[in-house]
């Protein structure tokens, strides 16, 4: 299926959660993560969600980080340039919504993109091999290819994948997991 078809569909779907099922997706999606072999690494990356979107709620994944004493870095995003600039998570760190709605830290301490362990990806869907449609700016696609190699990239979704997303780009940067409520897919 093509991406534009995919974005429209999964959309949809995300406006049909309720509030609750928003939440018990999310924190099942962060029991999940515990079951994963990454609690060796420090540098977390998070996304601050959407809420006008119905993005996974990842406040219990900021508490499952915070709890392991893991360095848990937020983004903000130029849309002029679509870099991000990514930063330390502190309790001094200050957040606030861009003009999209976006939360984003103001400033705070620098943490370049070589130096992240883990990336937890927002996505609307993916696939079986790992792709996945985003909302179509590329921030993650540039961000993720200025991470190191090993670098682990996991996808948080509500839903389970299609069985193929057909105009996938050479930029398209393919996640090592995606996270669904039921299921841990490896790639």
């Amino acid at each position: 299926m093509l991406k534009k078809t995919l974005r429209t569909k999964y959309k949809t779907l995300r406006n049909e959660l309720s509030e609750i099922e928003i939440e018990e997706k999310s924190l099942a999606i962060a029991n999940n993560i515990l079951k994963l072999p990454l609690w060796d690494k420090t540098y977390f990356h998070v996304f601050l969600p959407i809420e006008e979107h119905k993005e996974v709620n990842t406040e219990f994944i900021l508490h499952l980080l915070s709890g392991k004493d893991k360095e848990i870095v937020v983004s903000k995003s130029d849309f002029e340039t679509r870099n991000m600039t990514h930063f330390l998570l502190t309790d001094n760190t200050k957040i606030r919504k861009n003009e999209y709605n976006i939360p984003e830290p103001i400033d705070g301490l620098e943490v370049p993109a070589t130096k992240i362990d883990v990336v937890f990806v927002p996505l609307l869907a993916f696939d079986k091999k790992g792709n996945r449609v985003g909302y179509g700016k590329g921030f993650y696609d540039k961000f993720l290819s200025q991470c190191k190699p090993e670098t682990i990239k996991i996808g948080l979704s509500f839903f389970e994948p299609e069985e193929l997303i057909s105009d996938v780009f050479e930029s398209d940067v393919i996640l090592d997991y995606c996270i669904s409520p039921d299921i841990i897919y490896a790639f």
